[in-house]
């Protein structure tokens, strides 16, 4: 088929949108610059979205693309894979002296949340059977979690994505509800001895729901009494998203095993990292025990050099003080805007990690079914935000300024409205136009 018969029919397939979908140039970005995306039609959007979650320093930063393009031209490709670099040394060392070098002792490199989730089930499984403890086998996600799309993620992920569908296996995967201390116990009560390992989210991503600080102590104290791995899955949460380089540094305990990605590289490589507890890494280490995982990509000198200096650069913008700040700005924002317009709900979520909880006139919460429409009025609203539960989440960079929050909430704002509109049509069912976010009400602080 030549490109005259290939008319209409693009060769990209995107992701998580349906083919109807594809090919329209409101949805192909050209480039992108601090908080702002440039997309082929011609128009410019507030990045609400800090990319996925990943641009926590916003887009463009030089640093990073200068350290990344040296790596580059000094080691264009080198491996882990069944030999080492100094680049990954060095990489391995910096993110054990981040997490705190009194607790963790390896880092596991990987290429994305998903595939780093498939490397922490097994590392926990071989961990228990150097232990001699073989029947250790099952792993605990909590309901309504996100953890990857890869087949092991897949499984571990707590809401319905189509697992059944694709075959997704799932017979040494149990979930339960966040929060929920008795049915954790009721669970371990069971079957705790054929547990392997509990992997939670400190925010869960799909509905920005942090977990309470009692819940975290009862599975620190429950990993003491049933001999489990904790995992702190922190691939959203890290580097600085919820106030602190990593959520879990505010727990009581630390985790046996800490996955980062997102924010690792700043978005710019397929990169992510598990870090492990001396622990566990010593059990590998006295039986001198082969790990069996290997990716192609994963820790190469460019990913690692993205690393390094994206350590740095946090460092020299002081960006997790900076995000506090601003997280306390967007707090006092959303609390306004819940106490102020009808349309608004609820918050959820910690730092910058929100979600904004949107009813119907009639103060219902919004359908599920209504989520993509909405996100999509806000984005001709000049704004990208991610859906959520019943509503949009907002994840905003660190390093976002006051105006450009700001104005990013008066697009979103200028978006849900123009959404329950849709809802409620004109009687003479005349189309309505695209939402100014200008003509929004202004916000209360806003500057």
């Amino acid at each position: 088929m030549d490109r005259t018969e290939n008319a209409g029919y693009q060769a990209l397939w995107t992701s998580l949108v349906p083919p109807s979908q594809h090919g329209r140039d409101e949805l192909c970005a050209v480039s992108a610059d601090g908080m702002r995306i440039r997309f082929q039609d011609g128009r410019e959007l507030l990045d609400g979205d800090s990319g996925l979650w990943n641009a926590n320093l916003g887009h463009g930063n030089t640093a990073i693309a200068e350290a990344v393009s040296k790596a580059l031209h000094e080691a264009s490709y080198l491996s882990i894979f069944r030999y080492e670099h100094t680049y990954a040394r060095r990489a391995a060392e910096a993110l054990v002296d981040l997490a705190g070098a009194d607790h963790y002792g390896r880092v596991l490199f990987s290429t994305s949340g998903g595939s780093a989730n498939d490397l922490v089930m097994k590392t926990a499984r071989h961990f228990h059977a150097l232990r001699g403890d073989h029947a250790r086998k099952l792993v605990v996600g909590l309901r309504g979690s996100y953890h990857g799309l890869t087949y092991g993620s897949f499984s571990l992920t707590g809401e319905n994505l189509g697992q059944t569908l694709y075959g997704v296996d799932g017979r040494l995967v149990r979930h339960v509800h966040p929060n929920d201390p008795a049915e954790l116990r009721a669970l371990l009560g069971r079957h705790g001895e054929l547990v392997a390992a509990v992997v939670v989210e400190p925010v869960l991503g799909s509905g920005a729901v942090p977990l309470d600080d009692a819940y975290v102590d009862t599975l620190l104290a429950l990993r003491d009494e049933y001999g489990f791995l904790l995992v702190a899955d922190e691939v959203a949460t890290g580097f600085g998203r919820t106030g602190d380089m990593f959520a879990s540094q505010r727990w009581s305990g630390r985790p046996d095993l800490l996955v980062t990605s997102k924010g690792l590289t700043n978005g710019t490589c397929a990169a992510s990292a598990v870090i492990v507890a001396r622990s566990v890494a010593d059990a590998f280490e006295e039986a001198d025990a082969m790990l069996t995982h290997g990716e192609t990509q994963a820790g190469t000198p460019a990913t690692c050099a993205a690393i390094l200096a994206t350590i740095d650069e946090m460092r020299r913008l002081d960006a997790v003080a900076r995000g506090r700040r601003l997280a306390e700005r967007l707090e006092d924002e959303l609390t306004q805007l819940v106490s102020g317009h009808a349309l608004i709900g609820a918050t959820t979520g910690v730092g910058l990690f929100r979600s904004i909880r949107v009813v119907t006139a009639t103060g219902e919460p919004l359908p599920q079914t209504e989520v993509m429409g909405l996100v999509g009025r806000i984005r001709e609203a000049g704004a990208i935000v991610h859906p959520g539960v019943h509503g949009v989440q907002l994840l905003p960079a660190l390093t976002c300024g006051d105006e450009d929050l700001a104005e990013l909430l008066r697009r979103v704002v200028a978006g849900i409205e123009a959404h329950a509109a849709d809802l409620a049509p004109a009687a003479d069912d005349t189309p309505r136009p695209a939402p100014d976010p200008d003509d929004a009400p202004a916000l209360a602080g806003a500057r």
